[in-house]
């Protein structure tokens, strides 16, 4: 993915919160050397992306090196579960999806509690995903797609960028409100599910509209549907499966948020805050993301921490409803 290089017009941003930090570290100037970001998630990706963006920005704000890292695996949870682990004091830090807020549904076993080990810092976007379809699939709308899955029962397949991930959710939110039997077909990552896609190796996809975007403009691949209730601008002319009669109400929305371990010092979260509120307003950043169909949509940590619940409530739901077992 290449970089890429935005003007740096600054607006304000809110002042924010509380959060408990040793003396020591509340003291110490920040910052004064290289700021990791992980990112749970392969390169390619939309997640990926934003890291990459928002980093680019942080280290022209903040004056010290940013970089990132991909630390991939386990539907994000072992990049999340180093930064749970790393010391609080602001070099190193998460950006993340809406797997936070669902994995603890899904699996039995998770090394961090995000709700204890970590410090939500904002909500940077919120990202509606696109229904995708291979080239050879004879559907060129979501009403048409329908159809073609209730003619092969248990025969087409999604993919999605792993196990246990909002797209996953969305495809099984599909099936259970279509009445249709599409099955999941995990990949590691959202580079090589759009490449199944494209190489017919599965039927459709949902994925993010950022990273679909360079396979739509090529043809090698058909979007049909957003997952958002409305059209986004990024694709103005295809519609969100909600205009389905039978689909009306479908919506599941990813979200990319940035995150410290827990007990970074109140300083530095509001620091870090301030930085990515202003970075997410910048006019050419924020129309860059809005081109890819993210939706900048900041937030102060302890607003992001009830968003991060509510989610993890309506996902909660949502699984029950599907039927999805929890693994280990």
């Amino acid at each position: 993915m290449r970089k890429h290089h935005l003007t740096a017009h600054l607006v304000a941003a809110a002042c924010l919160f509380a959060a408990a930090a040793p003396a020591s570290l509340a003291q110490a100037p920040y910052p004064t050397q290289q700021i990791k970001i992980i990112c749970p998630f392969p390169a390619g990706g939309g997640t990926d992306l934003t890291s990459r963006l928002l980093g680019e920005q942080l280290q022209r704000m903040l004056g010290q090196p940013v970089v990132v890292e991909n630390r991939t695996g386990a539907s994000g949870m072992i990049g999340t579960d180093a930064v749970a682990k790393s010391k609080p004091d602001g070099y190193t830090l998460l950006v993340a999806s809406g797997e936070m807020a669902l994995n603890p549904h899904l699996y039995k076993k998770i090394a961090y509690n995000w709700d204890r080990d970590l410090q939500p810092i904002t909500r940077l976007v919120s990202v509606p995903n696109v229904m995708a379809v291979n080239m050879d699939v004879p559907a060129k709308s979501v009403a048409e797609f329908v159809a073609y899955a209730k003619q092969n029962p248990g025969k087409l397949t999604f993919s999605s960028s792993g196990i246990g991930n909002p797209q996953q959710l969305t495809g099984e939110l599909f099936n259970k409100m279509a009445g249709v039997q599409v099955r999941h077909v995990p990949y590691k990552g959202a580079a090589p599910q759009l490449a199944a896609l494209a190489g017919k190796e599965v039927d459709m996809t949902f994925v993010s509209i950022g990273a679909a975007k360079p396979f739509i403009e090529s043809q090698r691949i058909r979007p049909i549907g957003v997952t958002s209730l409305k059209r986004v601008s990024a694709l103005p002319d295809v519609p969100a499966i909600a205009e389905h009669p039978p689909l009306a109400g479908f919506e599941l929305v990813n979200f990319f948020g940035f995150y410290a371990p827990a007990g970074i010092p109140d300083p530095i979260l509001k620091r870090l805050n301030a930085a990515a509120v202003q970075i997410m307003q910048m006019p050419e950043l924020a129309a860059k993301f809005r081109s890819l169909g993210f939706e900048p949509s900041t937030n102060t940590p302890d607003q992001y921490r009830q968003f991060i619940r509510g989610e993890s409530a309506k996902f909660a739901t949502i699984i029950a409803e599907a039927g999805l077992k929890l693994s280990e």
